[in-house]
Parts: structure tokens; C-alpha cells; sequence
């Protein structure tokens, strides 16, 4: 496997900008041998408010937040040209050429297992990363609505600066928050993946990391 490719919930908010993605991951399925891990979007943003009002336990809210992934994937089958969902792994390890865009839906494999923590602190990062790691995928590409990880939040502070790479080590060590999860870099430590962080607004900015080039993104080495 080329790449496991996770498109974040938070690119829903600009249809116009998601579709682009959708169709040029579609393009990129033909030639390399990707597949897409879906975020939670909206999806885990209401398990998010139901865990707010009733408290609910940490495995609840976990397994919860998983299904919400299998929606936001459902989701993006129906806007990716050729695309298709798959519960099982095994069926996206040979895609290339086949013409499909594989969407893996991840509550079959996840739900009710030990091999990430059950907290809020365990988002699709992390389980994109657990499934790469599965895959033995060569990178691990985290597409989001910002351009990578930043010294502060971009959105609030306007000094805040790019970082074009950070170690795991760094990121686990900091009480920061970042564009990934806080569980992210013990995966990453632990798989030595190879892994990218870029914004979905500007699909060509995929495509190059897929083909080794320098491009406008983090890259969080180990």
C-alpha cells in the first residue's frame, strides 16, 4: 500500500472544495495504490455534544465517534467518482488499475479493540494510523482544512508559523493543541510511519506528496 489517505470531517463545510478532492483522489486511485480513511465531520461532532450532556462513558463515546467515521465514509462513496466501501482490508492491498477509489469503513475493526485508547484524545488520526500501520503503508497522509501543523492555532493567532516538519517525539511532548490528535504520535513512534499533514483545499498538494515532491504541508517524522 502506497498510502492510507484520511480525509478530514471539517472539509464538508466547502462542498465545492470537498468534491475537488473527492474527484482527484478518484484520478490518484488509478495510479497509486491508496486508500481513504474517512474522519467523523459532523458525525462525531454530535456523539461529541451527546458525551457533553449525558457524560457518557469513555468506550461509548469512542465506539460511537468510530460509527460516526462509517457515516462521513459513506458520505464520501457518494460524491468520489468509482469509489467504493470496504470493511475488510484485505480488499484494498492490490487497487491499483482496478479503477476503484476504496473507502474503508472502520467500525468492524475497531469497535471494542484495545489497540488505541478509548478518549477523546483517539480521533481519525490515529486510527487512520492504526490502519496504516496494519496495511504497512509507506505514508500516512492526514488531509484537513489547514495547511499542517502550526507553532500556534491559525485560525486564533495570526503570527502562527508553519512548521514543514516536527518529530512525533515533539508532538507528544507538547501541551499545544494541533491540527492532529494528542494519540497520534505514539502510533507513529510505534509503526514508524511516514506521515504528512495538508490541507484538502488544494488537491494537487496530494498528489505531490504521493510522488515524492516538496509541497506546502508538515511532515512529522520519527
Amino acid at each position: 500500500m502506497e498510502a492510507v489517505i484520511k480525509v478530514g470531517g471539517s472539509l464538508a463545510e466547502e462542498p465545492t472544495s470537498i468534491r475537488a478532492l473527492c474527484c482527484k483522489l478518484s484520478e490518484l486511485a488509478v495510479a497509486h495504490r491508496i486508500l481513504i480513511v474517512p474522519g467523523g465531520g459532523k458525525f462525531a461532532d454530535t456523539v461529541r455534544e451527546f458525551d457533553r450532556v449525558f457524560n457518557l462513558s469513555d468506550s461509548s463515546a469512542h465506539n460511537m465517534a468510530i460509527l460516526a467515521m462509517d457515516q462521513y465514509g459513506l458520505f464520501l462513496s457518494d460524491i468520489t467518482p468509482n469509489s467504493r466501501t470496504t470493511t475488510v482490508l484485505g480488499m484494498t492491498k492490490n487497487s491499483r488499475g482496478a479503477g476503484v477509489t476504496w473507502i474503508f469503513l472502520p467500525s468492524r475493526l475497531m469497535v471494542g479493540r484495545a489497540s488505541v485508547e478509548h478518549s477523546w484524545d483517539v480521533t481519525s488520526d490515529s486510527i487512520a494510523a492504526y490502519i496504516a500501520g496494519e496495511l504497512k503503508a509507506e505514508k500516512l497522509i492526514l488531509v484537513t482544512d489547514v495547511d499542517g501543523v502550526f507553532t500556534a492555532d491559525p485560525k486564533q493567532d495570526p503570527n502562527a508559523r508553519l512548521m514543514e516538519t516536527v518529530t512525533a517525539g515533539e508532538l507528544l511532548s507538547s501541551d499545544r493543541r494541533t491540527s492532529v490528535d494528542r494519540f497520534l504520535p505514539k502510533i507513529l513512534l510505534r509503526t514508524r510511519l511516514d506521515c504528512y499533514v495538508v490541507n484538502g483545499r488544494y488537491p494537487k498538494r496530494v498528489d505531490a506528496i504521493l510522488k515524492g515532491e516538496r509541497v506546502i504541508s508538515t511532515r512529522i517524522i520519527v
